[in-house]
């Protein structure tokens, strides 16, 4: 161990070291406590802004940080004309994430470095899926939704699916013996992730593991219903009922998931361009005009990234936003088509996490829970930092050579 760590650090300055293991901790602790993952991101940047100053790391990012930056710049114009200004500027802080990309983009000297990061995420999903069984087993009530360590079942299974769609990547398309570790991994929080009762984590891994598959070998594709049958067999009554919840047009969830989609129409015609302003669809959604039943009111947004865009940032910023989508999509689709050593599992496995995200996100306002959203930044803009190094590494080698 003492080894592993002499040669992390060996040549690296202080600050290097710094953002290095700042961004390790992040990860290690992202389905842990989003406090800590705060608290470290905060020193990651400013050991970054440090190493910027010094000249030891410039300036770059990936091609979608673009339309991610239209997609701010439009948020913060939509606070300026939002119906309640202060909440929605409070609510555009979480857009500082953003720089998230920057930091992982340029942080890294060698692929040892990644490689840290993803002994982190492993760590991580052990660590919650491991705590949230045996809440369930010591301490959950019966039917009770498992939260884990991040207090809302919701988010629970949002960062668990996204820890799941990485390990089919290693799994699927890995190489060592790390892969029966990510199996290990992948079989406790896929456990994890039934126990919150969570449907659109349930259909947002099954997505995963459709595009890890498809990836790897496609005619494996029709394993998929089966192992979903088998699945549902051994499953407990809650379980049962609760997947089957999914085709009754009578559960509470499912009409209430029409009604927002209605009301947010509604609201988007009113509100077109602009939107009502970040975090404020919920004040605009109480008049009686928007026709949602006083149950339905409660909740804080649409269940639906799409809808609750359009509807609080406008038209335009959701354009952003799929243009964001669809690019770093095309782009790891890109990295993936091109099967390189070291870099095709962290590819796949972030291609699988961004199919499986936008699956839950038709169910789900994900892209606006900061846990999720933090762990899935790392992990799609990981694969980019790793192609930068082979490419700095086959540049130098060329140099050498000449």
């Amino acid at each position: 161990m003492r080894d592993y760590f002499h040669k992390l650090t060996t040549g690296k300055t202080p600050w290097e070291i710094s953002l290095l293991f700042s961004l390790a901790i992040c990860l290690l602790f992202s389905q842990i406590s989003i406090s800590i993952v705060q608290i470290f991101l905060t020193l990651a940047l400013l050991s970054w802004l440090l190493l910027l100053l010094q000249k030891k790391r410039r300036l770059a990012f990936p091609s979608f940080f673009w339309p991610l930056l239209v997609y701010a710049w439009l948020s913060l114009v939509s606070s300026i004309y939002s119906v309640n200004t202060e909440m929605s500027f409070k609510d555009s802080r979480e857009l500082l994430l953003y720089v998230l990309i920057l930091i992982v983009f340029t942080a890294f000297t060698c692929r040892d470095d990644i490689e840290l990061l993803f002994v982190a995420l492993l760590g991580s999903g052990f660590i919650n899926a491991a705590y949230s069984i045996a809440y369930f087993i010591f301490k959950a009530d019966p039917g009770q939704r498992v939260k884990g360590f991040m207090g809302h079942y919701m988010t629970q299974a949002g960062l668990l699916i996204l820890f799941g769609a990485v390990a089919m990547g290693f799994i699927f398309l890995g190489r060592g013996r790390q892969r029966l570790l990510w199996a290990s991994g992948l079989v406790l929080s896929s456990i994890a992730l039934i126990l919150t009762l969570t449907r659109s984590g349930w259909i947002g891994l099954a997505v995963a593991l459709c595009v890890s598959l498809l990836l790897w070998k496609p005619k494996t594709l029709i394993l998929v219903p089966v192992l979903a049958g088998l699945i549902f067999f051994v499953s407990p009554k809650p379980v049962k009922d609760r997947a089957l919840s999914i085709f009754s047009f009578r559960e509470f969830s499912n009409m209430a998931r029409v009604e927002y989609i209605h009301a947010g129409i509604k609201i988007i015609k009113d509100f077109p361009w602009l939107g009502t302003g970040p975090d404020t669809v919920d004040m605009v959604f109480q008049n009686p005009k928007y026709g949602l039943e006083e149950s339905y009111k409660r909740n804080v947004h649409l269940h639906n990234n799409i809808i609750q865009i359009a509807a609080e940032r406008g038209i335009a910023t959701l354009l952003a936003w799929l243009t964001f989508v669809v690019t770093v999509f095309v782009s790891l689709a890109r990295l993936v088509k091109k099967r390189a050593k070291g870099l095709l599992a962290p590819a796949a496995g972030a291609l699988a996490a961004l199919a499986a995200f936008i699956a839950a996100g038709f169910f789900e306002y994900n892209f606006g829970d900061s846990e999720v959203s933090t762990l899935l930044l790392f992990i799609i803009t990981i694969p980019f930092a790793l192609e930068r190094l082979k490419n700095g590494e086959a540049a130098a080698a060329q140099n050498a050579s000449q």
